[in-house]
């Protein structure tokens, strides 16, 4: 075997996480090689337009993140489309799916993860898709031309996004979810409830606390049904039930794994020269992944900052993502962990449900349409302001007076 090629930094991913961690580090001077490993062959772009804008625009480019000419000035290595196959710690050398390897002087796990399915039943039927890739993007905006009855299993939030995307398409859309309410995981009851009269104002069938839910095949037809509605026939069904994370380097590599690979502010894992980002590493302050735009981009800035600077200033920021469902744009800040207080405010251009702690802290806002009190909400959290629920739900009442 050939001797491994020395890789410098290498970055494992060419998502947002990996893109962001490149140019930082460039911005920064790092002038040594660099070396990215992705399974696409598309330059770093970004995941939030694919359900929206690109399903709905035949022509839409791909949702770049940096143009090729910054791309370019990065003097980038890439090995692409490939995949590391292997990560030896003790050695600092990654194998490729080709056999070659790589050394790494610091190393940056990017990998995201991949749509998970009930089994693999799902993943052989050719009217079942999921949305993670561009391509899967560009196959499933093919598949909705024709569609004329949709079934989304799953009422998260990529599987609401499809929703609205279809709707403006002209198909009929059902959406099956297995626990009582919309995007229960993440928002409180208020919230899944606005979100479920959102989308039945727009002619969706919304089927919650569904149960386990079906598929058959007949004659090449997909029918799903559930413990809770009889089988029907749709033209196409796209899952949306969550992430496989993609941990599977990161347990050859003998790293701390729970729940995600196991990171300090600084991005750093249990193992010196190994650092991670985005999806796959479990947010240092609130000991969980999130699937979130904001934190790919954000934590992988501060890492790759604490790459080059031991010193570097740990990442802490609070949690935060977006959605857009038709005219409607959603914000979510924070956690509801630790939720007392429930408060609405409601105007006719906007409703905001405020989660509030025992000492009436915030914990959690979700703001649809109101972009601006969410800003103020970043403050509030992160000065512990104690609030009144009576001034939160007051309309007349200025928030902007709690500055």
């Amino acid at each position: 075997m050939s001797r491994p090629v020395q890789a410098g930094i290498v970055i494992i991913g060419g998502g947002q996480a990996g893109g962001w961690a490149a140019k930082t580090l460039r911005d920064r001077g790092y002038a040594g090689r660099l070396t990215v490993i992705s399974d696409e062959p598309y330059d770093f772009y970004e995941r939030p337009p694919l359900s929206k804008a690109v399903l709905l625009d035949g022509n839409a480019p791909l949702s770049r993140l940096f143009s090729e000419q910054v791309v370019t000035g990065l003097n980038i290595d890439w090995y692409r489309p490939l995949r590391a196959e292997a990560i030896d710690g003790q050695q600092q050398i990654v194998t490729l799916g080709d056999g070659r390897q790589l050394q790494f002087d610091q190393l940056l796990i990017a990998t995201g993860g991949r749509p998970r399915l009930p089994d693999a039943r799902w993943a052989s039927h050719p009217r079942v898709m999921t949305l993670r890739s561009w391509d899967d993007a560009a196959k499933l905006r093919q598949a909705l031309q024709g569609c004329r009855r949709l079934a989304i299993v799953g009422g998260g939030w990529i599987g609401l996004e499809i929703a609205a995307s279809a709707r403006r398409l002209g198909a009929e859309v059902t959406v099956f979810e297995r626990q009582p309410a919309l995007c229960m995981r993440s928002v409180g009851a208020d919230v899944s409830q606005a979100l479920l009269e959102l989308h039945r104002q727009q002619g969706v069938t919304v089927r919650c606390g569904c149960g386990e839910i079906s598929l058959e095949d007949r004659d090449g037809t997909a029918w799903i049904g559930s413990e809770s509605s009889d089988p029907q026939a749709f033209d196409l069904v796209v899952v949306g039930i969550g992430v496989e994370l993609n941990l599977e380097l990161a347990h050859s590599a003998g790293l701390k794994v729970d729940a995600g690979i196991v990171i300090d502010g600084q991005g750093r894992t249990s193992h010196p020269a190994i650092f991670a980002a985005g999806d796959v590493a479990r947010h240092p302050t609130l000991g969980l992944c999130l699937q979130s735009w904001a934190y790919a981009q954000n934590q992988a800035i501060s890492t790759a900052c604490a790459m080059l600077d031991a010193f570097a200033a740990p990442y802490n920021d609070v949690a935060w993502l977006w959605s857009d469902q038709y005219d409607t744009n959603i914000q979510i800040l924070g956690v509801p962990i630790g939720g007392v207080h429930h408060v609405v405010r409601r105007t006719p251009q906007s409703q905001v449900f405020f989660t509030l702690n025992a000492d009436r802290q915030l914990v959690q806002m979700v703001a649809f349409n109101d972009a601006r009190t969410i800003k103020l909400g970043k403050r509030w959290l992160a000065g512990r302001r104690v609030l009144d629920p009576q001034q939160l739900a007051d309309a007349e009442f200025s928030l902007m007076a709690l500055k």
